[in-house]
C-alpha cells in the first residue's frame, strides 16, 4: 500500500482580489458563467472550526491544538454574510446552505438564520434554506433553528457501528448522540432529513447495508458519497474510493432499487428508490462520474472568499469590498463579473490533469468551504 503523505500547507492565503468591473454587471437573476451555467446555489461556511477530526476532512495530524484558526475579527459578521447573500440572490440564487467546519459551533447562528430567511428570490419567493451538520449539537439546537427559519437539515453520519463511528470522527464521539440529533430534527419539522455517508473502502464500506436497512422506510434520504480528493490534508488515495456503482450493487442485492429522476437541475445525487416504495437513497459520484456540466453552486468562505468550485485553488476576496465601502451595486457587479468568468470543471478534467507533486497551488480544504 502506498505511503500516506499529508502536506502541511495553509491554503487560506491564496486569494484573488475581487474588483468592480468597469462595465457593470447588473443583477437581473439571469447570470451565467463562461459555460452557460446559471448561479442558483450558494453554500456559506460560517466557521472554520469543528469538534470532529474526521480523517477525510480535518485530520488530527494537521488540525491539532496548535492549529491557527481564523481570528473572530476575520470572520464575516452575520450582517455582512446577509448583505453578500442578498447580492447573490439578486443574481438568481434560490438555495442557501450553511456549512462549516461545524456550523452549529458558530455562536447565535439562529440570528443569521432569521436574517437569511427574510431574503426573497428575484420573483419574490422564499429561499430554500438548509444546513449541513455533524449532528453533535443538533438535539439542543433543532427547535430554535426551525423557529428561526431553517427548513431542512443534512446530517453527516459515516456508520452506525459505534466503534467505527468513533474511529472515523477521531474524538470518540458516540453515534447515539448523533442519532438523537437526527430524531430531534425530525421532531422539529426539519425534513425531509438527509443523511450523508462518506464511504471509504476498507474503513466503513461494511456499514453500507446496515445504514440502508436502518433508514429504509423512515422518510429520511440516505446518500452515499465517494471519498473525494478535496484539499491537501486528507491523504487521499484512489484505492480508498468505492465507486457509487458498487454501492448501488451491494444494496440492490438485498434491497431492490429502481432509478428515479432528478429533482432539480444541478442536483449532485443520482436518486434510487426502493422497489417496494419505502423511500429512496442517493449516490454522489464525485470521483467516478463528473457532474460539472450543470454545476450551479458558488461557495463563500467564513471570511468572505468566493470559491467557484469545491476543488478550487484560489478564492476571490469579497470581504475587502464589503469592508472597503463598496455599494451594493458594486458588490453585485463584482460577483457577477467573477461568475461570468467561471469555467471550472475539475471533476471532468481530473484524469487528464498532471499529478499533484506538491509544488503548485493546492486545492482549498473542505473544512474551510464546506462540502
Amino acid at each position: 500500500m502506498a505511503e500516506r503523505v499529508i502536506p502541511l500547507v495553509d491554503q487560506r492565503a491564496h486569494t484573488l482580489a475581487a474588483t468592480v468591473p468597469v462595465q457593470p454587471v447588473p443583477a437581473t437573476g439571469l447570470l451565467g458563467d463562461a459555460l452557460g451555467r446559471p448561479l442558483r446555489d450558494l453554500r456559506i461556511s460560517v466557521t472554520d472550526r469543528c469538534n470532529f477530526r474526521c480523517s477525510y476532512c480535518m485530520p488530527k495530524e494537521v488540525f491539532d491544538k496548535d492549529y491557527p484558526y481564523l481570528p473572530h475579527a476575520s470572520l464575516l459578521t452575520f450582517e455582512e454574510i446577509t448583505r453578500v447573500a442578498r447580492q447573490f440572490v439578486a443574481h438568481g440564487v434560490r438555495k442557501i446552505r450553511l456549512t462549516g467546519g461545524e456550523p452549529l459551533l458558530r455562536k447565535n447562528i439562529e440570528v443569521l438564520m432569521e436574517q437569511l430567511a427574510a431574503l426573497r428570490t428575484v420573483d419574490g419567493a422564499p429561499l430554500d434554506i438548509t444546513l449541513t451538520t455533524n449532528g453533535s449539537l443538533l438535539a439542543r439546537k433543532a427547535s430554535a433553528l426551525k423557529a428561526a427559519g431553517l427548513q431542512r437539515v443534512t446530517v453527516s453520519l459515516d456508520g452506525l457501528d459505534d466503534a467505527v463511528f468513533r474511529g472515523m470522527n477521531d474524538v470518540d464521539f458516540p453515534v447515539t448522540d448523533v442519532l438523537a440529533g437526527i430524531d430531534a430534527a425530525r421532531a422539529a419539522g426539519l425534513g425531509p432529513v438527509k443523511i450523508n455517508m462518506v464511504v471509504k473502502r476498507g474503513t466503513n464500506d461494511h456499514e453500507i447495508l446496515p445504514m440502508a436497512r436502518h433508514f429504509k422506510g423512515t422518510g429520511m434520504v440516505l446518500r452515499f458519497i465517494e471519498y473525494m480528493d478535496v484539499g491537501a490534508t486528507n491523504g487521499w488515495r484512489m484505492d480508498e474510493v468505492l465507486p457509487s456503482a458498487e454501492v448501488v450493487q451491494r444494496i440492490q442485492a438485498e434491497l431492490p432499487l429502481v432509478p428515479l429522476e432528478h429533482n432539480a437541475p444541478g442536483e449532485t445525487a443520482q436518486r434510487w428508490g426502493y422497489a417496494d416504495g419505502s423511500g429512496e437513497i442517493g449516490v454522489i459520484s464525485s470521483v467516478t462520474q463528473a457532474f460539472c456540466g450543470d454545476c450551479n453552486r458558488a461557495r463563500l468562505s467564513t471570511e468572505g472568499q468566493l470559491y467557484l468550485c469545491l476543488f478550487a485553488t484560489q478564492g476571490h476576496d469579497l470581504r475587502a469590498l464589503v469592508r472597503g465601502g463598496a455599494s451594493d451595486a458594486d458588490l453585485a457587479s463584482a460577483i457577477g463579473h467573477i461568475w461570468q468568468g467561471r469555467s471550472d470543471r475539475y471533476s471532468q478534467l481530473r484524469s487528464a490533469l498532471a499529478p499533484d507533486t506538491g509544488t503548485g497551488a493546492r486545492r482549498v480544504e473542505m473544512s474551510y468551504i464546506g462540502g
